[in-house]
C-alpha cells in the first residue's frame, strides 16, 4: 500500500462475506429477445450491407437501427463486413444489435467504431457465439499510434452485452459509461501486448460482469469512477495487465464492488487501486477468491502514483475493503508484492527466492501492516520460505508469451466456455438457440 505521507488508509477487518457487494436490483434487458425477434427484425442487407467485405456497413446499420425504433432486432447475418462509417445509435427502447458476422475496420478516423447512447432496454449479442468486430489494431502499433476504439455504451440502462468477440482493438476494446441495470458476459477479447489497449473500463451502477476472456497488456476489467453495486467474477486475464480501481480523482464514488473468482496468468498486478491526490471514497468493497501466477504484483494500492498527474484533494479515502483466498505466485522477488491481508492469503515466488511485502503509511491487519491509525511509515517484510497452500489450479489456456504488434491477431473460432479452473460459465452459450433472428 503506497500512500502520500500526509494519507492514512484506514481498514477494517472484517470477513468477505460481512459486506460482501452485491447487485441493487434486476440486470439486462426488460424485453426479451424472442419477444424483440417477433415484434421486428431489421435485417441490415435490406437496408443497403453487403457481405461482400468490401461495401461499406455503417450506413446500414444506422438506417435499420432507425427502422426499428419502435423495438426490434437490427440483424447483421453471417459473413464479413467492412465498416468505414462509424455509427450512434441514440435513443428508443426495446431494441437489439444481433451481430453473426464479423464487422472489419476499413477507416482510420478516430473515435468509436459503434457507440451507443441514452437508451434502455437493449442488447448487443450475437445468436451464434460467432459475431465478432476485427479492429486491425495492428496497423497502428506499428508505428506506435493509437486509432478508434471498438464499442462505448453512454447512459444505457436495463441491457446486455454477451456472445461476442473483440479483437485487436487500435485503443480500447469495450467502455461502459454511466449506466446502470447491465450485464456482460461471455465475451473474449483479445489485443497485442502493450498498454492503451484497454480490455473493458466500466463506470455506473448495478452491473453484473462475468464469464470474460481478456489478453492484452492494460487493463483487463477496471472499474471506474463513479461506480456502485457491481459484481465482476468468473474473468480470465490471460497475458494482460490485470484488473484496476482507477485512476481516482477528485470527488471519487466508489462503493459496494465485488470481484470475485478471478485468475491472473503473467500479468502486471491481480489488482491495483491508482491514484494521486484526489479526494472521495472507495468502500465497502470485497475481493475475494483470486487465483494468480508469475505477475509482477499481486495487490498493489498506491495513492502516490507517480504516473499520474496529482489531482487537487487530501485524498481518495478507503474503508472496509476485504481481501479473502488469494493464491498463487509472482514472477520476480525483487519485487515488493503490496497486500492486504484479512483471510487465507498465500502467495509464493516462480524462483522459489525470499518475497518482500511492502507497507506505507497504511493500517490494518496481517503481514507488515500496522494495527489502529497513525502517521507515515514504511515498512519492508522479508519472506524466506514458501507458505503453505499457496499452489493452486491453472488454467490449460494460459499463453506462452503475449500477443504481437506486427500482424492481424486473428478472430477465435470459439469462446471458451470456462474462465476459472473448474468452474463452467454461469449462462449458457447461444451458439444458434437465442431466440434472435434467424
Amino acid at each position: 500500500m503506497k500512500l502520500k505521507e500526509s494519507l492514512h488508509l484506514i481498514l477494517l477487518t472484517l470477513l468477505a462475506t460481512a459486506i460482501k457487494a452485491q447487485l441493487s436490483g434486476p440486470v439486462g434487458p426488460l424485453t426479451s429477445t424472442a419477444s424483440k425477434a417477433t415484434k421486428k427484425i431489421c435485417n441490415v442487407l435490406n437496408y443497403g450491407a453487403n457481405a461482400d467485405n468490401r461495401t461499406d456497413v455503417g450506413p446500414a446499420i444506422t438506417s435499420a437501427f432507425a427502422a426499428c425504433k419502435g423495438g426490434g432486432i437490427v440483424w447483421i447475418p453471417s459473413g464479413d463486413y467492412a465498416m468505414a462509417t462509424w455509427v450512434t445509435l441514440s435513443g428508443g427502447s426495446g431494441r437489439a444489435l444481433q451481430l453473426n458476422g464479423t464487422l472489419y475496420r476499413e477507416s482510420t478516423t478516430g473515435g468509436h467504431m459503434i457507440v451507443v447512447q441514452n437508451t434502455k432496454d437493449f442488447e448487443f449479442f450475437s445468436g451464434t457465439s460467432q459475431g465478432a468486430i476485427q479492429g486491425f489494431g495492428y496497423t497502428f502499433h506499428l508505428t506506435n499510434t493509437y486509432g478508434p476504439r471498438l464499442l462505448r455504451l453512454t447512459k444505457v440502462t436495463n441491457f446486455s452485452i454477451h456472445d461476442l468477440k473483440l479483437v485487436d482493438s487500435p485503443a480500447f476494446h469495450l467502455i461502459v459509461d454511466n449506466c446502470s441495470n447491465g450485464e456482460i458476459y461471455n465475451l473474449v477479447i483479445k489485443v497485442g501486448n502493450r498498454g492503451g489497449l484497454d480490455g473493458t473500463d466500466t463506470s455506473g451502477s448495478n452491473i453484473w460482469y462475468h464469464d470474460i476472456g481478456v489478453t492484452n497488456k492494460d487493463e483487463c476489467v477496471t472499474i471506474k469512477s463513479p461506480s456502485k453495486n457491481v459484481l465482476v467474477e468468473n474473468i480470465y486475464c490471460n497475458w494482460s495487465g490485470g484488473r484496476a480501481f482507477g485512476p481516482l480523482g477528485t470527488g471519487t464514488p466508489i462503493e459496494k464492488i465485488e470481484y470475485n473468482n478471478i485468475y491472473t496468468w503473467q500479468s502486471n498486478q491481480m489488482m491495483m487501486i491508482k491514484s494521486n491526490g484526489g479526494d472521495g471514497y472507495v468502500r465497502d468493497c470485497a475481493l475475494t477468491n483470486f487465483i494468480g501466477w508469475s505477475n509482477a504484483y499481486a495487490l498493489d494500492i498506491n495513492e502516490a502514483r507517480s504516473q499520474r498527474q496529482l489531482d487537487p484533494g487530501d485524498g481518495v479515502k478507503m474503508s472496509n475493503l476485504t481481501l479473502a483466498h488469494w493464491k498463487g505466485t509472482i514472477v520476480d522477488a525483487k519485487r515488493p508484492s503490496i497486500y492486504l491481508v484479512f483471510e487465507d492469503v498465500a502467495f509464493w515466488t516462480d524462483s522459489g527466492a525470499p518475497m518482500k511485502y511492502l507497507c506505507q503509511s497504511a493500517y490494518g491487519t496481517g503481514y507488515c501492516l500496522r494495527s489502529g491509525s497513525g502517521g507515515a511509515y514504511t515498512v519492508t517484510q522479508t519472506v524466506s520460505s514458501a507458505p503453505s497452500g499457496y499452489k493452486s489450479a491453472k488454467m490449460e489456456g494460459d499463453l506462452k508469451e503475449g500477443l504481437g504488434l506486427s500482424r492481424s491477431i486473428d478472430v477465435p473460432k470459439a469462446i471458451a466456455t470456462n474462465f476459472l479452473p473448474g468452474l463452467t460459465a454461469k449462462k449458457a452459450f447461444l451458439n444458434g438457440s437465442g431466440g434472435g433472428a434467424t
